[in-house]
């Protein structure tokens, strides 16, 4: 069955209401549980934290194309084969995740990453670290940037996620990143559909 995308980011919506930590409820229908700080940033794109096992139900509701995943470390065996039995394309970008202040991100890695999340062959697609705060907010950042938000507003979204754990050295990053060098993006929905 074929859905619209406006249909399937509604039945997303459902889900996300549907929210508990046991797999069944009392009728004995599947519960979803989302990854931490899972979030829909646009059509066709969401963010989180790491999904585990008691995440995989509710990832496959979102029928997703690719994970963009931004992590140094192996992605661990179970996750590796849920994306197989999915056909889910990963791409990692391995960067560090580091709390110390005059550690610079890796704009190169950034943008490599921005070329995936952009190119609507990869959606829907999840943007992921550990926690989905830094690495991920710092992503999301650099496209709200391209997207032309102001700063203000990408900061706000930034630290919703982040919360007392905000970064100082995130938001300069996000501040002076040049999104220049991106073509513009269509306003317009993308025209994903579920596979």
């Amino acid at each position: 069955m074929k859905l619209d995308h406006k249909q399937h980011d509604i039945e997303i919506a459902q889900s996300i209401t549907n929210l508990s930590s046991d797999k069944l409820d009392s009728n004995e229908e599947e519960l979803y549980t989302p990854p931490l700080n899972f979030s829909m940033v646009d059509n066709g794109v969401f963010r989180s934290g790491f999904p585990d096992t008691a995440n995989f139900s509710f990832i496959k509701t979102l029928g997703l194309r690719s994970i963009v995943y931004l992590c140094p470390e192996p992605y661990p065996d179970h996750n590796v084969e849920f994306l197989k039995a999915n056909r889910i394309h990963l791409f990692q970008f391995g960067i560090e995740g580091t709390k110390e202040p005059f550690v610079n991100i890796p704009e190169i890695t950034i943008r490599e990453a921005l070329q995936v999340v952009l190119d609507v062959n990869n959606r829907p697609l999840l943007i992921h670290c550990k926690r989905g705060k830094h690495r991920t907010g710092c992503l999301v950042g650099c496209l709200r940037k391209i997207e032309r938000w102001c700063l203000t507003s990408i900061f706000e979204e930034y630290q919703r996620f982040a919360a007392a754990k905000a970064r100082i050295s995130d938001q300069r990053f996000m501040e002076v990143f040049d999104a220049s060098g991106f073509k513009d993006i269509p306003t317009s929905p993308c025209s994903c559909i579920k596979r």
